[in-house]
């Protein structure tokens, strides 16, 4: 895992090819493992109900859920109940390596992209935790990745994701507004059917 590590703001980091292909491919089925214990589920907007056009599910200690009651960690799964299964080894020592922070991640936020789907810019707010960064994974189809600054309207730049690609927000853009404008289908052939995963693992309460 040597691969460079490009500077796109302070804090913001594009790592190119970080997962090679073997490593793409095992972290693949231990995903499949995770979503066999903890099945895909569609978040819905605060207030509105209206449904993400991703699906996800969780891996760790806590998961991150979005309802009508609002943007929430909490250790169990919406639907079945049962505790979040733990996160794959291989998405432990990405954190390791790639977040510079002392203490481990509690949340691992699995999202699948279908073809059509994409993310609205956002920001990463919900944890308590504002010190550690979030550590971003992909695999998949690539990804047009938008992001900006700490304020909505400020400008924006877009790069491609790719399969194995990693990327870290933290420090001065910890709070950076971004998101996905689309996925460009066909582009790898790792997973089984068109999209794209993306894992984004969080530190969410602090550090006792």
């Amino acid at each position: 895992m040597s691969a460079p590590r490009l500077a796109l703001a302070p804090g913001l980091l594009h790592v190119p090819g970080y997962l090679d292909g073997a490593a793409q491919v095992r972290l693949r089925d231990a995903l499949r493992e995770t979503v066999r214990a903890a099945p895909l589920f569609t978040p819905r907007m605060p207030r509105t109900g209206k449904p993400f056009s991703v699906r996800m599910t969780n891996c760790g200690a806590l998961g991150w859920v979005s309802d009508e009651g609002g943007y929430r960690y909490q250790p169990t799964h919406p639907v079945t109940g049962a505790p979040w299964p733990p996160m794959p080894d291989l998405v432990r020592a990405a954190w390791d390596d790639l977040a510079a922070y002392p203490h481990p991640p509690e949340a691992c936020l699995v999202n699948w992209y279908e073809a059509s789907a994409k993310m609205g810019l956002h920001q990463d707010r919900d944890e308590a935790d504002l010190e550690a960064p979030v550590v971003s994974l992909s695999l998949g189809d690539t990804a047009i990745f938008r992001f900006g600054g700490t304020e909505r309207k400020a400008p924006t730049r877009s790069i491609r994701l790719a399969s194995g690609d990693a990327v870290v927000i933290g420090g001065p853009s910890r709070l950076v507004f971004h998101g996905i404008d689309r996925i460009l289908a066909g582009s790898s052939t790792l997973l089984d059917a068109p999209g794209r995963i993306n894992l984004t693992l969080r530190r969410v309460t602090p550090p006792a």
